[in-house]
Order: structure tokens, then sequence, then C-alpha cells
């Protein structure tokens, strides 16, 4: 095993780091050229300067654990032909026919040209956009067809960018690309375009797994001053460029705005010319992150909730659960109620059926759960079995394959392996980091008790603590749940203890005022939950008032209360399983 191969044997998350192979003897030394993107079953690398590459057969994190899963089928790694012509004229020729005259190709991001085949038409002229020598995506010269060689996984254009541009510019396709680039602007563009799946001019949960390449330039990213993002004047470009900005970071991130008419780049140099391109490049405006705004620049939002509605957030198909209250991105949830409630499994499950339901990925930050145990409880509820006991009771292999497969894709976990109590700026960069590679849309943080924070003014610890998640969920657009254990409480007469609310939580105040939705979970019985929601600041998303679950302690999962039994009302929960892809 060579110096590189071991480098990237070690690494277990996509990164970038110094190349071993040309590194050191570079003039820039210590740029991170070396390009490695872990998959579930291999670990891909490509450095951008010395071109050296490979792949390295890797495991699933959980064989750490677990030993003897059936095995998983392998994606094949595909070697892309860049050796091809690149005939000038046929080039100038496809960009002629969308509007734009170029001139030279010598400073253009990598295109190849020949002949192609295309379902409907045959083999005809085409361009190819070259990904790194990853893939390349063909385009029909003459007519729209297109089709893919390998798997466009990283932005394209990024040879033809510096090492550290102060300003780096973000498109939606190959053309547009191409096209800044002709009137002297090298910018980037996404491998797979705009997402399918929108709502209310947002993405859909489900489309966060065509993202893993922001990830990939996390450094590239992060070292640039300003980020323009051009993409589509479209509902699915706007909803790109607000998911693009929630992962890179608001704070840096600017769009342009397009003249009337035009929908891409490449529209506003076919009609208006290069001059005017640039110009609305230089114009480029701040996404909005804090200042006075006017009334008119919310007018997108208030025309779409005219027309829309304001809607529900997120529930998990119980009933009386999604009566009482839903999630909606940007929000802080409290979650209270006395030692050995249930707080943890309640909220674990709750989170799952998001995961199942909505394909909503979450970052856990647990303290009194270690991962493994954590996994193992999350995978009870996935199957419906346990995950100890006997041979004939607890879920087989084949099925923790299956659960394992599912957490994999939908959870990570914050974990602090130092053994000093973490800070909530430690966790929500964790979180930062997790947003940007995942796409996650919730965190869990459980319970306040282990982080670090000021003793001596407890209340004002806790108000400014709450503050910044509560702004943090804001601007990532990501929903936080933040478990907190109430203050002692005495017996009623009765024996039993009174069902604490967000009042009741000590230290502050602020556990009541802060949170868009508190809720207690408070256990009658071995078997059946009670679930307040004792606040919800916003009507059409909850309201104030009590459901009782039936729990099994089994496998931890929570039902709405009937006649049934449990095996009976675990007769299609897998159905989500049936149709799940393992390259989610």
């Amino acid at each position: 095993m060579d110096e590189a191969q071991e480098l990237v044997s070690r690494k277990n998350q996509s990164c970038r780091v110094e190349c071993p192979n040309c590194g050191k003897t570079r003039k820039k030394q210590g740029q991170k050229t070396l390009s490695i993107t872990v998959e579930s079953d291999v670990k891909l690398y490509y450095c951008h300067h010395c071109e050296i590459q490979g792949a390295i057969e890797s495991k699933p994190f959980y064989e750490d654990y677990i030993e003897d899963f059936p095995p998983v089928e392998k994606t094949p790694v595909v070697q892309i032909p860049t050796k091809l012509n690149m005939d000038t004229e046929l080039i100038q020729r496809f960009f002629s026919n969308r509007g734009i005259e170029i001139d030279s190709i010598g400073n253009l991001p990598s295109m190849v040209t020949g002949q192609k085949y295309f379902h409907g038409v045959g083999s005809v002229d085409a361009v190819g956009f070259v990904y790194q020598d990853e893939a390349i995506k063909w385009r029909a010269v003459d007519t729209k067809n297109f089709t893919q060689d390998g798997s466009a996984r990283s932005f394209y254009g990024l040879e033809k960018l510096s090492e550290a541009p102060e300003t780096i510019y973000i498109v939606e396709g190959e053309a547009d690309c191409v096209a800044l680039a002709s009137v002297g602007i090298q910018a980037l563009s996404v491998p797979n375009g705009a997402p399918a799946k929108i709502s209310n001019r947002k993405m859909s949960p489900e489309e966060d797994i065509k993202f893993s390449y922001v990830f990939e330039a996390k450094n590239l990213l992060e070292s640039a001053e300003k980020i323009i993002l051009a993409t589509d004047n479209d509902e699915a470009g706007v909803a790109l460029q607000e998911e693009l900005a929630r992962r890179i970071g608001r704070a840096k991130c600017w769009k342009i705005a397009f003249p009337e008419g035009t929908k891409d780049i490449t529209d506003v140099i076919a009609e208006h010319g290069s001059d005017t391109l640039k110009e609305i490049i230089d114009n480029a405006s701040p996404m909005p992150l804090s200042g006075v705004y006017s009334a008119m620049e919310y007018m997108d939002d208030v025309e779409n909730i005219y027309v829309h509605g304001t809607g529900r957030g997120f529930g998990i198909d119980i009933e009386c659960v999604d009566n009482l209250f839903t999630t909606a991105p940007g929000q802080l949830t409290v979650v209270t109620g006395m030692p050995n409630s249930g707080k943890s499994e309640w909220l674990d499950f709750y989170c799952l059926r998001l995961a199942q339901l909505h394909a909503m990925k979450f970052a856990i930050c647990s303290f009194e759960n270690p991962p493994h145990m954590h996994i193992s409880k999350l995978a009870e509820k996935i199957i419906g079995k346990s995950f100890f006991g006997t041979p004939d009771s607890r879920m087989d292999r084949e099925e923790l394959h299956e659960a394992m497969t599912f957490i994999n894709s939908h959870f990570v976990f914050l974990e602090n392996k130092s053994g000093e109590l973490s800070t909530m700026e430690s966790i929500l960069s964790r979180t930062r980091d997790a947003i940007l590679r995942m796409g996650i849309r919730g965190l869990i943080i459980d319970p306040y008790n282990f982080i670090d924070h000021d003793l001596t003014n407890e209340h004002q610890s806790i108000s400014k603590m709450l503050t910044q998640i509560t702004a943090f969920a804001s601007a990532n657009d990501i929903h936080v749940w933040f478990v907190a254990h109430p203050s002692k409480m005495p017996l009623k007469e009765d024996g039993t203890y009174p069902v604490p609310k967000g009042t009741s939580i000590s230290g502050s105040m602020s556990w009541f005022s802060k949170p868009a939705i508190g809720l207690t979970v408070h256990r009658k019985h071995d078997d059946i939950v009670e679930i307040h929601c004792w606040k919800s600041r916003f009507k059409h998303i909850g309201q104030q008032g009590t459901v009782e679950l039936e729990y099994d302690l089994r496998t931890g999962c929570y039902f709405e209360k009937s006649g049934e039994s449990f095996s009976s009302r675990y007769k299609g929960r897998k159905h989500y399983l049936d149709d799940f892809d393992e390259d989610f």
C-alpha cells in the first residue's frame, strides 16, 4: 500500500487533505488538493494537482460492532475515457445554437467532443462536459438530448479555479459555467441540477442525497470570502439557491437579479450581451441574513402564503399527535419530563418517524446514550423486534442489516471523546459540518446538564444559550430538540409526581419563553405515556393539550391507544424499507 492509499484508508468521512504524492514538493505547501470521497463500500481519491487517483475497498462503520452481515453489493468504479477529440468548431456550434459565441476554448472548463448515441435520435455530434475524470455529461449539439457516462459527484469547473479564490460563482448547469468562463469569470456548476421535489419554494428533504459535492468542496468554500449563487431564475433554481446557502452559510452567500424575461446565464448573454451579464454579477446582493428590510422585500413570501396558506409542519402519521403539534424547520422544541419518564425514548421514536415518512436526516448529540447502544434502540423501532433476546424473538442479522443501512443514511452522532464537557459552540460547529455534509434537518441535544455553561449566572447563561440555538435553527433552516430536566418536584398527596411544564425546568424562565414548541413526556403506567404540549407559539403548527399513547417496552415504539395488539400494529410498519435504496 503506497503513502496515498495508507492516508485514504485512515479517513472515515469525505474530506480534502494535503496530497502525500505532491504536497511537499509544491511551491504552495499545505494546499489540500487530494479529494477523498467515502462511500458505504469504497473510498475514492483524486488529486486535483498531480492527478493520482484510485479506490480502496472499505467496510460500513457498524462492522466495528457487528460481524457477519450479509454481503453488500459493490458499486464498480467507472473509468471515464477523457482522451477524446476536442473539436473547437463543434463546441462553438453547440453554444452558438444557444445564443453564445465562443471565440476561444483555451480558458474554458474541460470539454470533449465526439459521436454519441442518444435514445430516439441515434448517434449524433455531441459535446461532453468532463467532471474530473469521474463522469462525462453529454449534450447533443443540434438537439436537446442528453446522457451521462459515469456518475458526476463534484462541482464542474474545479480544475480552472485558483486554489484559494476570494469569490466563487456557482451556477446550475455546465453551459452556464462555460458561458461565464467565456467572459472571463471562472465558475462552478452543480453536478445534478436543481431539485425535482419542491414545496413552498424549498427543497424536499428527499433531495438531500444530491448534495455530497458541497461537503467534498468544504475547504474551498470555507476559504472564499464571498460566494455568488447564480442559479436559474425559476422555482427550482430558487430552491437550489436556498439549499446551497443553508449548507454553505448564508453569511457569505450573495445572489444576482436576472433581467426580466431571462431564466439563466446563457439567456442573459444571448438576449442582453456579456456587458449586461458582468453588470448583474457586479451588482449581486447579500442573501437576507439580518438588518432592516422594507415590506416589499417579503412580497414573495407573503404571496406564497396567500396562494398556498401557512400549512402544517411535518407529522408522524399518528393522528392524535399530529393534531396536537407538528414540526416546522427553523424552530426550537424543548422536551422535559421526570427522570425515567422516557423523554429520550419518545424523541428517538418521533425523529425516526420523521426520517421514515419525510426522509429527514438528524444529528444526535446524546450524552447519556453511547452511539452503539443508541443505534441498537433505533434498530428496534425500525424493525419492530427486540435487539436482544433469544434467537426466535430478536431481530435476525438480515433485519439488523436493513436497520443499520437506514440509520447510516439518516443519522449522524456528535460524540465528544475528550472527556471534557461540550460547549454549545462546539455542538453547533459540528452541526454545521453535518449540515454541509449530509443536509441534516434536525438536531437533538440530550440533555442540557451535560453542557458547559456559566453557573455563576445560570439564568443569563441559559437565556443566551437558547437565543443562540434559536438563531442557529432559523439561519440553517433546521429544527432543534433540546431535552432539559425539571427541578426537584414534591410528591402529590396520592404519591405521584405532578406533570412538569416549561416553568418547572431549573435555571431559567427562558425554558418556557424561548421555544416555539414545549413538550412534556409523562409516564402514567409502564405501557401508557402522556405527551403534553404546554406551549405552541404558532397556531398552525400546534396547540396546547395532551394525548395518551401506548408504549411497547420490547421495541420502544409508541401507538395511538386502541384495542389492537402490538404485533398487529407492526404489520405494514416496514413498508418504507421495501422500497429503500441502499445508495440513499
